[in-house]
């Protein structure tokens, strides 16, 4: 049973993650080390309401943490376990691209 208790809490951190908006936020601010909602709405051409929502959903999950900084509030990644996490998707994918395009 304890283990079973263990695997509901990496689920709910996989279900926190498992989101293409949340997969692409957790890995802009990986490679920007941190930003704001402006510069995330921009880069991915959403809403600042689905924006705030998406990040929401990982602060709640301890993924990213926000930090006031005068009007504005920088993100960053906090959890080590997304930030490897998702490097190594980032990495197969880069991966897979190249594959793909050796293929042509």
């Amino acid at each position: 049973m304890e283990n079973l208790r263990e695997f509901r809490k990496q689920a709910e951190f996989l279900k926190a993650l498992a989101h293409p908006t949340r997969l692409c936020i957790v890995s802009g601010l990986l490679r920007e080390e941190g930003c704001n909602v402006n510069q995330i709405k921009e880069c991915l051409n959403l809403p600042q309401s689905t924006v705030s929502q998406q990040l929401a959903i990982l602060r709640a999950a301890g993924i990213v943490e926000g930090e006031r900084r005068g009007t504005e509030v920088c993100y960053r990644v906090v959890d080590d376990r997304a930030q490897k996490l998702v490097k190594v998707l980032i990495k197969d994918t880069d991966h897979q691209e190249t594959l793909s395009q050796t293929k042509t």
